[in-house]
């Protein structure tokens, strides 16, 4: 089997689970890096071993040596520079969000569809060991049929500045970032059924909070404190046409005892927590059962899920086995986020 020759594009703090996770694979080449700062750039080539260094994405493009790109950049270049990767034959694997609207990501999905490449969209969630374990339950009918979820990430304080801050280069706040991966976890555990309805409501109250002192967060590497122009919190329900509902709130600050993230689903036969730790609730002989798997990672666990994401990834590009995070999920997710938005800014319910 030939190795799979892999540029990565931008160099962000996301960027070093793709880079190691690559390393990891003995079936990768790490071929090239492209970023918009070429010390770090630099940087990335010196510490995993890379030859190649460019100067422009249009180099990146045009050297018929890549066979797939890694996309590690702001929100609002995802669609682009996908489309123009698919143009030059090589696979793509993005980082959540597809796009910033239901339109780029419709165009993404019709260059995937022309060039026949494949593209994986990094819903890194799906990969992690609690969600495999859960999703073959499910899959097995241990649950019944699943009609509710509910799912909760809640910062007390953690808005990251930097570009996560500036709406035109992210497309929102804690809806794209955190509750991208919530909406999409529990969407793909209950089926992937398709949306109906939204409301929502998001929330400028709080701000940056840049004044809070003695308490650590992330922050991105341009972090300044009073630039920012995304929500500092949000909640929304989503109706599916099966009848399945799911509720979901997030936050990047709020005024919270502690963080905090939850992920429940419930069905007729069963139910189920996969975070904070995977356990199942059932019922027999006439009695309530709380069932704990004996799992390595109860937890999401980032560095194992990631491995096994890329794994996956250079895999379909390999074999041309399809990736279980395709494209056309990376839109009907567009579908909910955008609605969510739109709905609170219209005040009222979005159909589908």
């Amino acid at each position: 089997m030939n190795r799979l020759r892999v540029c990565v594009i931008g160099t962000g703090s996301i960027s070093d689970m793709h880079f190691q996770s690559y390393a990891n694979n003995p079936n990768t080449v790490l071929y090239g890096v492209y970023s918009s700062s070429r010390k770090r750039a630099e940087e990335k080539a010196k510490k995993y071993g890379i030859t190649h260094i460019y100067k422009t994405l249009e180099e990146v493009y045009q050297d018929l040596n890549v066979d797939a790109i890694s996309i590690c950049t702001w929100n609002n270049t995802h669609a682009d520079i996908s489309i123009n990767a698919l143009k030059s034959s090589k696979h793509v694997l993005v980082e959540k969000p597809l796009s910033i609207s239901v339109e780029e990501a419709l165009k993404v999905q019709e260059a995937t569809m022309k060039y026949n490449k494949t593209l994986q969209v990094g819903f890194v969630r799906r990969f992690a060991t609690n969600t495999k374990v859960l999703k073959s339950f499910i899959d097995s009918g241990a649950l019944g049929q699943v009609y509710y979820a509910k799912a909760s990430c809640l910062r007390r304080i953690g808005n990251p500045g930097g570009w996560f801050a500036d709406k035109e280069r992210s497309g929102g706040g804690p809806v794209i970032d955190l509750g991208i991966h919530l909406i999409d976890l529990c969407w793909y555990l209950m089926g992937r059924p398709k949306v109906k309805s939204i409301t929502g409501n998001t929330y400028y109250q709080l701000g940056h909070r840049g004044n809070v002192d003695n308490l650590c967060f992330y922050k991105a590497a341009e972090y300044e404190k009073e630039n920012n122009s995304v929500e500092d919190m949000a909640n929304a329900l989503i109706a599916f046409e099966n009848g399945a509902s799911l509720m979901v709130d997030v936050s990047y600050t709020l005024h919270a005892k502690k963080d905090e993230i939850q992920v429940k689903l419930f069905g007729t036969k069963g139910g189920a927590e996969l975070e904070p730790e995977l356990i199942m609730v059932s019922e027999e002989n006439d009695t309530i059962l709380n069932i704990h798997p004996q799992i390595d990672h109860l937890s999401f666990n980032f560095p194992n899920a990631f491995q096994n994401e890329i794994d996956s990834f250079v895999e379909c590009c390999l074999t041309g086995t399809e990736s279980i995070a395709p494209v056309e999920d990376g839109v009907e997710i567009m579908k909910m986020i955008t609605g969510i938005y739109e709905a609170s800014e219209k005040k009222s319910m979005v159909t589908f």
